[in-house]
C-alpha cells in the first residue's frame, strides 16, 4: 500500500522558505567571514602577545605572561564552537534554495534536518552556558560569603 501521508507546501509556505533561506545564506556567510576574522585575530594575538618578555615593566608579575600563552587556543575553540551552527545554517540555506528549484521533496528534508542540528546545536549550547553562570554565580556567592566571614 502506497503511502497516503503527502504534505503539500502551498505558495505561502514556499515563499517562506524562499525568503528564509535567502536570509540565511546572507547570515552563514557573514558567520563564516566571522570565524576568518576570529582565527586571524587569533593568530595575531598569539604572535603579538609572544612577543611581549615574561618579566616587562611589571617585573616577575606580569599579567600579560600568565595568560599569553592561553589567547590562540581559545580564540581556536571558540571559532570551532561556532563553526557548526554556520555550517548548518549554510547547509540549511543551499538545499532549501535547490529543493525549491527543482522541486524536489527530498533536498528540502535534507535541508529541514539541517535547520533542526542548527537550532538542536544552539539550544544545547544555549543549556551549556546557562549552565555554567548557575554555577559562575554559586561559586562566587560562597567566594563572598567565606571572604565576608574572615574564613579565608
Amino acid at each position: 500500500m502506497e503511502n497516503q501521508n503527502n504534505l503539500v507546501l502551498n505558495d505561502l509556505a514556499i515563499g517562506a522558505i524562499r525568503e528564509s533561506a535567502k536570509w540565511t545564506m546572507f547570515l552563514s556567510i557573514i558567520g563564516f567571514i566571522g570565524l576568518a576574522l576570529m582565527l586571524l585575530g587569533g593568530i595575531f594575538a598569539t604572535v603579538a602577545l609572544a612577543a611581549i618578555p615574561d618579566e616587562a615593566a611589571f617585573g616577575p608579575y606580569n599579567p600579560f605572561a600568565a595568560i599569553k600563552n592561553y589567547i590562540g587556543p581559545i580564540y581556536l575553540v571558540i571559532v570551532v564552537i561556532y563553526f557548526f551552527p554556520v555550517l548548518y545554517l549554510y547547509k540549511y540555506s543551499k538545499g532549501a534554495k535547490e529543493a525549491l528549484n527543482f522541486n524536489n521533496s527530498e533536498l528540502l528534508a535534507e535541508a529541514l534536518v539541517n535547520l533542526k542540528s542548527h537550532h538542536k546545536y544552539l539550544g544545547i549550547m544555549t543549556i551549556v552556558c546557562l549552565s555554567m553562570y548557575v554555577v559562575i554565580i554559586i561559586v562566587a556567592i560562597a567566594f563572598a560569603a567565606s571572604m565576608a566571614s574572615g574564613a579565608m
